[in-house]
Parts: structure tokens; C-alpha cells; sequence
């Protein structure tokens, strides 16, 4: 049984050439929030990525399930003609590649003449057409490659409580109540892939960009920021240390003090990467935290020190020595 357990991960390790994970810029804000109060677009911005975070990774739960031969690439960022375009899922069988773009939309929506309301009356972007116009950006860059492979868009809305009226049959959707049917349907698709499809896969890798240009932070200072330990588990400031742990005073969590530091210590690497870390600066930074030597001693657990005395900072082991 373990050696079976062992195939599969090994078979889903090979199958998702590009895993799904946290967007950088949502772990940024995720941070931020709980220390300082986002502007409203921003705020705005944090909770659209929350959702659409929400819906990816359930959709990629999902293909953790498929057993076929396919290759399956999350959350790329790709340029064709000076235009970029995201894809949230992208599958590529045998002979066919499905792009998934995954919305998360909550509430009643309706079609009319092909423009998206809510029942409000308030009009949203048309997400077919958003799909169209990724559909056929990738299909010129597979052209770019030399790829012939066909393509199917579909946009999968996947929130339990999303309900859309007067849908055409023929459109590109897929309802919360189809994403059954269409995982059947791809568990159905015989397919083995080969080379040349590894081959398309890290090409397209390869040419995924990190971070979009469009992308919006709000300007924020050392000063401006809330110090202390946020809760792992409610996220709230309402933290004490108490002996060896870290305890929110809201939900009760507890947290070893060496897990609580060294993730405070992350945020802050993350909000402040040109900020030194020095045991001064994560004793303010953790504020809780009064003992110098714990700081001394998790930080000399996890990172490599540079310099000596008071100028003695502290690197990531494989960071380069910038002195």
C-alpha cells in the first residue's frame, strides 16, 4: 500500500510541472493588513485576490485527482505581441490543451445581450470574453512555438453560491453544478504524453513571468506598520508570550515562540527587504519578544551571521555576503 501511496505522488510530482501556490503580491498584503490600514483600492484589490486564491486552489485539489497522463501548469503569466495574459490552469493531453480560467464569483448574475449584471443591476466584466481574448493570445504563442495542438477555453466557476440566468448552452462555462461532470469527462481522456509535450510545458515555464507590471502596492513605512506577532491562526495582534509560547489573547491559539519568531522574522524579510536583520531589529519587530538571547539564539538557528559586535547582521544561509 505505501509503495502504491509512493507511485501516485511520484506520478502527481511528474504530472504538475507548475504547482499552485500563494501569489506573492496576496502573501504581501495578507501581511500588510494586519499591520496597517490599506488605502481602499488596495483593500479592494486584497479581497479580489483572496477570492480568486480561494477558487484556484480548489480547483487545483481537484486535479491532484486526475490519474491520466497530462501535464498541468498553475497560475502562468505569459506575453504574445506585447500583450500579457494570465492563465489560471492549463492541461496538456495527448492531443488537446484545456485552459482553465477559474472565477469565484458569489451571488446572482444574469446575461443580457451578452453583457454580465448582477440581479443589483450593476454590470461586471464579461468573463467569456476575458477567456476569448486569453484563448487566442495562447493560441499565437503556441503558434510562435510551432505547436499545433488545439485548444479549449473554458471559465469554471467554482463558489458553492453562484447562481448566473439566461446562460446559453453553447457557452464556454462551467457551472458550480458541471465541475463533476467535467472532471469525469478529463479522467475519460486517453492520452500519453511524450517529449515534445515536456518540451511545450517548460518552454512555457520558462517564459512565465514572475510579477505583472499592473500590480499595485500601497506606500507604506517601517514606522507606518503595527509591531508584534500576528496570530497563526485568527491573524489579530492580540498576542502574549507566556513561557515558551505564544498565545493570541483573541482565539486561544498557541504557537511554539520559535515557530511565532521565525515567521514574524519572514514578514518581515518580505514588508522589508532592504531592512538589515539584526537581533535589535526583531526584538521592536516582535515587540512580545523581550528576551535578546532568544532572538540571538533563533536567529543563529536559521540564519548565517555576517560582521561582528554591533555590526554583526543576518543573512538567509545561501545569500550572498554584500559587505
Amino acid at each position: 500500500m505505501k509503495e502504491i501511496k509512493n507511485n501516485f505522488l511520484e506520478r502527481l510530482w511528474e504530472m504538475v510541472i507548475k504547482p499552485y501556490q500563494v501569489p506573492p503580491l496576496l502573501e504581501l498584503l495578507r501581511c500588510l493588513n494586519q499591520r496597517f490600514e490599506l488605502p481602499p483600492d488596495e483593500r479592494q484589490q486584497y479581497i479580489n485576490l483572496e477570492k480568486g486564491h480561494e477558487g484556484e486552489q480548489k480547483f487545483s485539489v481537484l486535479l491532484e485527482n486526475l490519474t491520466n497522463d497530462c501535464l498541468i501548469l498553475h497560475s502562468l503569466l505569459l506575453k504574445c505581441n506585447n500583450t500579457l495574459f494570465q492563465i489560471d490552469a492549463l492541461l496538456i493531453f495527448e492531443n488537446m490543451i484545456y485552459l482553465v480560467d477559474v472565477k469565484y464569483y458569489e451571488g446572482d448574475f444574469y446575461i443580457d445581450s451578452d453583457n454580465w449584471y448582477t440581479l443589483s443591476k450593476k454590470e461586471v466584466h464579461n468573463p467569456v470574453l476575458q477567456l476569448n481574448r486569453c484563448v487566442s493570445l495562447f493560441r499565437r504563442l503556441l503558434q510562435k512555438y510551432g505547436v499545433t495542438l488545439p485548444v479549449k477555453g473554458y471559465a469554471l466557476f467554482n463558489h458553492p453560491e453562484f447562481t448566473l440566468y439566461h446562460a446559453a448552452p453553447e457557452l464556454p462555462i462551467i457551472l458550480p453544478t458541471q465541475i463533476n461532470r467535467f472532471m469525469k469527462q478529463l479522467h475519460k481522456i486517453s492520452s500519453k504524453t511524450n517529449n515534445k509535450h515536456m518540451q511545450l510545458a517548460q518552454k512555457l515555464l520558462s517564459d512565465h513571468r514572475d510579477e505583472s507590471p499592473y500590480t499595485h502596492l500601497p506606500a507604506y513605512s517601517y514606522e507606518q506598520v503595527k509591531k508584534g506577532i500576528v496570530c497563526a491562526s485568527c491573524h489579530s495582534l492580540l498576542t502574549s508570550l507566556i513561557g515558551s509560547r505564544v498565545i493570541c489573547n483573541g482565539c486561544g491559539k498557541e504557537e511554539k515562540v520559535d515557530d511565532a519568531v521565525l515567521r514574524s522574522i519572514k514578514e518581515f524579510m518580505m514588508l522589508f527587504p532592504d531592512r538589515r536583520i539584526t537581533t535589535n531589529a526583531i526584538l521592536e519587530w516582535c515587540k512580545i519578544v523581550k528576551s535578546r538571547n532568544t532572538v540571538r539564539r533563533i536567529l543563529g538557528k536559521y540564519f548565517t551571521i555576517k560582521g561582528h559586535g554591533n555590526y554583526a547582521y543576518y543573512v538567509n544561509s545561501d545569500q550572498k555576503d554584500d559587505e
